[in-house]
């Protein structure tokens, strides 16, 4: 069991929790995520480790609440506790002294790629931030990008913060006034698609995070299999990080609503279940 010691609201529907998890804490690396499961009968979901605390023996977790679980794991309290936290799994971010970094996060992608700039930043890179979000409500983190980005570039759907437009539409800026040696991009998936489409004509190398479906992390139930390079690759063990300009982000969105109609008859079922309480 593991207590969740801090809660916090950063935006609609996004949430925060620090957890204890001492183990995890200690061996955690930039890039690594967790596989959680609320209850015995609850589905396992994988979730970023967004931040962590070797001496404190917490991680701290982002979640957006968009079904079932997410939704139930909205739910708990400070001083709750959740089933199983498995991890830290996956492989860690490649971090070496690159050059100039662009890091592009849109929307929750944030939290994967705060850890990230910590490491690229204390490996003397360079960094330049886009952040991309609907609107100002659901900008999270700005002040903790600030502090290590050398250029931080804000835009919004709807123009109520920083620039309005695509994070794209800054990239092709920032790439053509400076040599970049690195972009990673972490957010939805056409987003991603459409980062990668940008540097490859430029042959920039460029790292994506993948969320497909996951189950048990270890690459065993093979329900994360993504397509890379014409190859099948297990995202759980061999990612969650991946040349984007291998990707086909067709088979993964495809991939991602296979369970679609599943999805929505929990969630509804669940929402039915609050409202009688």
């Amino acid at each position: 069991m593991f207590k969740i010691l801090k809660k916090k609201i950063l935006a609609p529907k996004v949430e925060m929790m620090v957890i204890d998890a001492p183990f995890i804490a200690r061996n955690a690396k930039v890039g690594n995520f967790v596989v959680l499961r609320l209850n015995e009968k609850g589905e396992r979901i994988p979730l970023t480790i967004a931040d962590s605390s070797k001496k404190n023996g917490t991680i701290t977790i982002l979640f957006q609440k968009v079904g079932k679980t997410t939704e139930s794991l909205g739910t708990l309290k400070p001083g709750d506790r959740i089933l199983d936290i498995a991890g830290p799994l996956g492989h860690a971010t490649p971090i070496a002294r690159y050059g100039r970094c662009v890091l592009v996060a849109g929307g929750i992608g944030g939290a994967t790629l705060y850890p990230v700039i910590r490491a690229l930043k204390k490996a003397k890179n360079s960094i330049s931030v886009i952040m991309g979000a609907r609107s100002r409500d659901f900008l999270i983190w700005e002040d903790r990008f600030k502090k290590f980005s050398d250029d931080l570039y804000i835009t919004t759907d709807d123009g109520s913060y920083g620039r309005k437009g695509l994070v794209t539409d800054t990239l092709k800026e920032v790439i053509s006034n400076k040599p970049v040696a690195l972009v990673v991009a972490v957010g939805p998936v056409r987003m991603m698609q459409a980062v990668s489409e940008l540097t490859r004509p430029h042959a920039i190398k460029t790292l994506v995070s993948l969320n497909p479906l996951m189950v048990e992390g270890t690459g065993m139930c093979g329900s994360c299999r993504v397509n890379i390079a014409g190859k099948t690759r297990f995202a759980c063990i061999e990612g969650p990080e991946f040349n984007g300009h291998e990707v086909d982000f067709k088979e993964l969105e495809n991939r991602l609503g296979f369970y679609k109609k599943e999805e929505e008859t929990a969630y509804k079922l669940f929402k039915r279940k609050r409202q009688k309480k």
